[in-house]
């Protein structure tokens, strides 16, 4: 599926409106866009031991959009969970990283203040 050039810079956009957010909260950045095979993780982070894969779903915020896409974490479906858990497992091959996991989806919604619903525990591995 290829994005359009807007919806692209959408996402971009709430990357990096998340990722700040990541390390306002204490979370240290381990990598930005991993791609494996099977999928792509957006931001990979850790704290208090935890190795956190997060999905970032960004939505202009207004109500058009929810109306035609819902709400952003309904964006991350079984088959995307499962395609992130197969790039998480990848990732933990190549890397050595001896500790806990979790997934997580942080909502970015777009607006002149943007406004982040982070979501812990999204789904399970």
């Amino acid at each position: 599926m290829r994005l359009s050039s807007s919806t692209k810079a959408i996402g971009n956009k709430g990357e990096k409106i998340a990722a700040r957010y990541l390390k306002k909260n204490g979370y240290k950045i381990i990598a930005k866009n991993y791609f494996s095979a099977h999928g792509e993780i957006d931001i990979i982070a850790t704290k208090n031991d935890i190795l956190v894969f997060v999905e970032v779903k960004a939505r202009k915020d207004c109500q058009s959009h929810f109306d035609n896409y819902g709400l952003p974490s309904e964006a991350v479906t079984k088959s995307k969970q499962q395609h992130i858990i197969y790039t998480a497992r990848k990732f933990l091959e190549n890397n050595n990283f001896d500790l806990e996991i979790r997934f997580d989806v942080i909502e970015v919604y777009l607006s002149l203040k943007p406004r982040i619903h982070h979501i812990e525990d999204a789904f399970f591995a």
